[in-house]
């Protein structure tokens, strides 16, 4: 299998990148420092996160907007204190980390970061800005403006995903339709279908690679899933089953 070429340090990996979804959430402590300390301990080196900010500009790694599923309380994060966030315990266990936190507990890792709002943009590059973390973030986000806006700021030592526009565009290109795309991406995070709809396929793969652009697919916990990913010359899978992941990739040779 032909590997792409990375533009960008923090894809500096030899072979399918292995990311652990959210630190894995087969344990039901999805974006805690526990799980992602679940994951280090697996073997894997790159994660995927998400961050909102609290009503007082805290920078939280926490997927929903609200507290409520997976926490021992409720509300939105963007209208509590980190006062009142920091006493939520995910599954009554584990509480909320900081992104600057897990960026310090894990100097090795790589993290893919989903912007989930506007507020946390500015604080996530300001977090990184001081960890001095360019090389070990890749920032992604459903819009495309916001992830845009982010690379302005922060210029290419930042690494960022396509969006949905992106994503789109970029399936267009593949079936020969012209349609534009953002300069700057170093990759196409994308959903295997998207409504019944295949997004990943090899006319998509070939035309991401033309491009410079790694290809890393959402969320597959399902070996043969894996498998044929991987046979489409993927560079990347994204799962909560990490032992299932690490199984394929090893079984293929590809376990790094």
């Amino acid at each position: 299998m032909t590997r792409v070429p990375h533009r960008h340090p923090y894809l500096d990996h030899p072979a399918p990148i292995p990311f652990a979804h959210r630190g894995g959430t087969a344990d039901g402590l999805e974006n805690t420092a526990a799980a992602f300390r679940r994951a280090a301990a697996a073997g894997y080196r790159y994660f995927e996160t998400d961050v909102h900010t609290t009503a007082d500009g805290v920078l939280v790694a926490f997927h929903d907007a609200t507290l409520d599923r997976v926490t021992d309380t409720g509300g939105r994060i963007r209208d509590l204190p980190w006062a009142a966030v920091r006493e939520a315990r995910v599954a009554g266990k584990e509480p909320l980390p900081l992104f600057a936190d897990l960026l310090a507990e894990f100097p090795d890792a790589r993290w893919n970061v989903d912007l989930k709002t506007e507020s946390a943009l500015v604080p996530l590059l300001d977090t990184i800005r001081r960890a001095g973390a360019w090389d070990r973030v890749c920032v992604s986000s459903f819009t495309e403006a916001r992830v845009a806006r982010a690379q302005k700021l922060a210029g290419e030592r930042l690494a960022t995903s396509y969006g949905v526009k992106g994503v789109v565009g970029l399936r267009l290109r593949s079936l020969g339709v012209p349609a534009p795309l953002r300069a700057g991406a170093v990759a196409a995070q994308v959903p295997e279908r998207q409504a019944g709809v295949p997004v990943v396929d090899r006319r998509f793969v070939r035309e991401a690679h033309a491009r410079g652009l790694q290809v890393h697919v959402w969320t597959v916990n399902d070996p043969a899933r894996m498998n044929a990913l991987l046979d489409l010359g993927v560079d990347g899978i994204m799962t909560d089953h990490l032992e299932t992941l690490r199984e394929v990739l090893t079984d293929r040779g590809l376990w790094v």
